[in-house]
């Protein structure tokens, strides 16, 4: 089965989302926004699929790691 999951860089995910680059990190530190994953030693990106999670609904968003 093949996985077709796009890695978002930051650029992708300020313009899919209209948030500031601070904004983003301030809410991943609250868990209200899926954190990135590393892609390389310089380098980390957004699955898609949980940007897109965050866009439909951001203000009920949770993040899978967040403990309740």
């Amino acid at each position: 089965m093949q996985n077709d999951e796009r890695i978002l860089r930051i650029g992708e995910v300020l313009r899919r989302t209209g948030l500031s680059r601070a904004t983003i990190y301030r809410k991943i530190s609250k868990g209200t926004f899926p954190r990135q994953l590393p892609i390389s030693e310089n380098a980390s990106g957004w699955h898609a699929s949980e940007v897109a999670r965050w866009v439909s609904n951001p203000r009920d968003y949770k993040a899978h790691d967040v403990a309740e």
